[in-house]
């Protein structure tokens, strides 16, 4: 009985060893897989990103960036995988993967459409407008950088209601802020505030409450 016990414990030991060295080969072929031509890794990150494995998708544009630093799809790939990522909410990386592109494929006829994606994914970024001033501040600095360098863009309407939706918010934060004053009675610290509020949007109560949070309802 006890050489049985001994014998199946010996093949259990012998199957996940076994399994073991197979799967870390398998592990250790895919890392270390390179030299492939550049349409195999583009390929590969759109069906990544089509299977949502977006991770996976910038570990694969990483290589062919790395392999094939003069390919004609790179910059479709960038964009593809920097939409990926807006889409996916992970709006820090879409930027990221935007800068590249401006650093490395912007022509002048299409830095206002890029930096338009920008400014679009720092707005949907938004969680809460009470939270995010830095965030707010640093898009509206942007949207006016925008309107000067392309009056004439095909998408100077939507930033300038994206200007205007954030001027929304940051009204209602300071309104927020002036009504706590008010509240604890700081006279001076109330007015201060009401009056930004002010210069931010002039009819305060025209700013209504939609259905689908105030950065979002833009574009639904």
């Amino acid at each position: 009985m006890q050489k049985r016990i001994l014998w199946a414990t010996q093949m259990v030991l012998f199957i996940s060893l076994t399994t073991s060295i197979f799967s870390g080969c398998s592990s250790k072929n895919e890392v270390q897989e390179y030299n492939k031509p550049a349409v195999y890794w583009y390929n590969k990150m759109i069906k990544q990103i089509s299977n949502g494995q977006i991770d996976e998708a910038d570990d694969t544009y990483t290589s062919l960036e790395s392999e094939h630093r003069n390919s004609p799809l790179l910059p479709s790939a960038i964009m593809i995988i920097a939409n990926a990522h807006m889409n996916d909410e992970a709006y820090q990386m879409a930027n990221f993967y935007f800068d590249e592109y401006l650093k490395k494929f912007a022509l002048k006829q299409d830095a206002d459409y890029i930096r338009f994606l920008k400014i679009k994914s720092n707005f949907l970024a938004f969680k809460n407008e009470f939270r995010e001033q830095e965030l707010l501040t640093k898009t509206l600095i942007e949207t006016d950088k925008f309107i000067k360098l392309y009056p004439h863009s095909q998408y100077i309407h939507v930033v300038k209601t994206i200007r205007s939706r954030l001027f929304m918010g940051k009204a209602i934060f300071d309104k927020e802020i002036s009504d706590l004053y008010s509240r604890i009675d700081k006279p001076a610290a109330q007015t201060i505030y009401a009056t930004k509020a002010k210069q931010s949007w002039e009819d305060l109560e025209s700013i209504e409450p939609v259905d689908t949070p105030w950065y979002r309802a833009i574009f639904e």
